[in-house]
């Protein structure tokens, strides 16, 4: 039976979406883009700041290197970056424009500007307002939800929103449409992500015309292969993935590999994009539930095994579609920031288009799932850093494991731990754990990271 075109139309649009580019860690790029904003709605840089986030935002951007800096990490330059940048019309590629000019820039700024930092007291995981002065004037942006959603842009007690949530001059450019949810938009986000199912995500990556969405699937592909190149070649980090590529892959002159080799290629390549990504490297990722480590983890190991199988582009490209979309399933109910790692659903959602690649359907990709799950379910999230690295190779290693038990015939069964019956009961399991059984270590995590 031929997928509901509903399906289809629900399915692309949320991959429009979610498959966006973006240079650094997207928590600390988001407080950059809240700053550019900050700057052009004011006129002027400010002369103190206010910079007020939630936990969770805290936690992701407390120890991560910010991009097009020069190695500089942390909160305060985040904000510093977006105020020299200056271009919001770039959005999550707001330091592209940076250059090792404005390094000094950034250096004197985060010195000499006061920034006065306070933790939201907020329901949102995902929640930004900062505040600017310049001599009388005042201005404010906040972002919240997601990490371009604009809520409010006000100076002087003016509303600006329309002029930042619609094309518009900004900057000399023009400034592309932002999100602006309110509550009832929330709402419609949430029902057309409670449509994913396995079920019919693996019929949506049999059946859809790739035409519309191959120009995002290849640059998932291309962006995420080309920054793992580069955390295989170069030293980032902790250099994770160079060393499983060092001490467990052997590639013979026609880049064949034995399935031992393979599987280590595909943690190694995965780390090796988040060592760079972590570390500063300034080559943009394609994100995914607003994560560029997650965008890697469920891309790299499918292109690895597609390719090793000597697979065309549009079957790989259809296993890309498995991977993502069952990675954001299992982030619906889970949400965007947790104290859940998002790797592991990655690395289960890379599991599961690997699966796809050798040729499973729904009985095979719905125990491959289930297996994976059990494996590294409870995960923590304690903030983006270049320990993520070590995370996303054992992710991708549950991912491939719960592949290999599927395919030898052994499985975790209902009643094993959280596992239950039924791959969408499963997964609303993990969505349970991670959303409410987690929300006290979540805060825990972020005390131990402030040292209170």
């Amino acid at each position: 039976m031929p997928l509901d075109q509903s399906i289809v139309i629900t399915y692309t649009n949320i991959l429009k979406e979610e498959l966006v580019p973006a240079m650094g860690c997207t928590e600390p790029i988001a407080i950059a883009y809240a700053a550019a904003i900050l700057r052009h709605a004011l006129g002027h840089r400010p002369e103190k700041l206010d910079v007020a986030l939630s936990g969770n935002i805290i936690k992701n951007v407390k120890s991560v290197i910010v991009p097009a800096t020069g190695g500089m990490h942390g909160i305060s330059a985040a904000v510093a970056a977006g105020i020299i940048s200056g271009r919001p019309d770039k959005k999550l590629e707001v330091l592209g424009c940076l250059t090792p000019d404005d390094h000094a820039a950034i250096a004197d700024y985060m010195e000499n500007t006061p920034m006065q930092l306070t933790e939201l007291d907020t329901p949102h995981p995902f929640e930004v307002i900062l505040t600017g002065y310049h001599h009388e004037s005042v201005a404010s942006v906040h972002l919240v939800r997601r990490h371009t959603n604009i809520a409010a842009v006000t100076r002087n007690g003016e509303d600006l929103t329309a002029v930042y949530t619609h094309k518009g001059a900004v900057g000399g450019a023009l400034m592309p449409p932002c999100d602006t949810a309110t509550e009832d938009d929330d709402c419609a986000h949430a029902a057309a992500r409670e449509l994913l199912t396995v079920k019919n995500i693996v019929a949506f990556a049999d059946e859809v015309d790739l035409s519309e969405l191959k120009p995002l699937l290849k640059r998932q592909m291309d962006m995420n292969m080309a920054i793992a190149e580069e955390g295989v070649q170069n030293e980032w980090g902790a250099a994770i993935g160079r060393l499983l590529y060092g001490a467990y892959v052997n590639e013979d002159n026609g880049n064949r590999l034995d399935p031992i080799s393979l599987r280590n290629k595909a943690r190694a390549y995965a780390a090796a994009g988040s060592d760079a990504r972590m570390s500063g490297c300034e080559m943009p990722v394609c994100i995914l539930s607003g994560s560029g480590n997650q965008g890697i983890t469920a891309s790299v190991p499918v292109v690895i095994y597609g390719r090793a199988m000597g697979l065309d582009e549009d079957t790989i490209l259809r296993g890309l579609l498995v991977s993502s979309l069952i990675t954001i399933h299992q982030k619906t109910g889970i949400g965007c920031l947790s104290a859940y790692c998002g790797a592991i659903s990655a690395g289960c959602g890379c599991g599961a288009g690997i699966c796809y690649l050798q040729g499973g359907r729904y009985y095979e990709i719905a125990h491959t799932l289930v297996n994976a799950i059990a494996i590294l379910s409870g995960t923590i999230c304690d903030g983006a850093k270049p320990s993520c690295a070590a995370k996303i190779a054992m992710a991708v290693e549950a991912g491939i494991m719960g592949y290999e038990m599927m395919k030898s015939g052994h499985q975790f069964y209902g009643g094993d731990g959280i596992v239950t019956k039924g791959v969408e009961n499963t997964i609303r399991n993990v969505g349970r754990l991670a959303r409410d059984g987690m929300s006290g270590t979540d805060r825990e995590i972020i005390r131990i990271m402030l040292g209170e």
